[in-house]
């Protein structure tokens, strides 16, 4: 969930993320709407892993385990949480069917990647998702785009992305605006001249 200026922080709620002084949280709300729940429920109706930053983690650990119902909920009690962390012990980890990836982040979810499983999806997880792009980890980019601009906050694709190309897969818009645009990683970035 972005912004039209690439603002993903708190999306989901006022307090939920006000680092850096950011005080445009839960900015999604005025859009949602039906046609945007049935895009959430089809990506995440599946089988599916997550794997998460430790704040993302730490924002939806009290919240989903208590909330198992629904297309979102379900999946993502059911599915392996796999977190990157330094700092999180397995006792804070009590979540069922939580994973701490302590060591080598990058090591350890190429090795995820490899393994035969379902997909695994990254929600949030502002940090983790600047070294998967950085390490080029990222296969595919389910984006939801609100119409809004915020000016601040941490942004999709900030310092350390790499040169990528990404081939348009499919993409839709909701009554409220909300553009929904899937994209898979195509290969590199090809360069001319007029």
């Amino acid at each position: 969930m972005i912004t039209l200026d690439g603002v993903m922080q708190a999306p989901g709620g006022p307090t939920e993320d006000t680092s850096g002084g950011f005080k445009y949280g839960g900015w999604t709300f005025p859009y949602f709407d039906e046609y945007g729940s049935k895009i959430m429920d089809e990506q995440m109706g599946h089988p599916f892993d997550l794997l998460l930053g430790r704040i993302t983690y730490g924002i939806w650990k009290p919240y989903w385990p208590e909330h198992n119902d629904g297309v979102i909920g379900t999946g993502i009690n059911r599915a392996t949480k796999y977190v990157v962390s330094t700092t999180l012990t397995e006792s804070d980890s009590d979540w069922e069917k939580t994973v701490v990836l302590k060591d080598d982040a990058v090591k350890e979810i190429k090795k995820l990647k490899q393994e035969n499983g379902p997909e695994i999806q990254v929600h949030g997880s502002g940090n983790l998702i600047q070294t998967l792009l950085k390490n080029d980890l990222v296969d595919e980019l389910w984006l939801k785009i609100f119409p809004i601009t915020l000016g601040a906050g941490k942004r999709l694709f900030a310092d350390g992305a790499i040169p990528a190309a990404f081939i348009l897969k499919g993409s839709s818009h909701s009554p409220s605006g909300v553009i929904f645009a899937n994209y898979k990683r195509g290969g590199e970035v090809k360069t001319g001249s007029f």
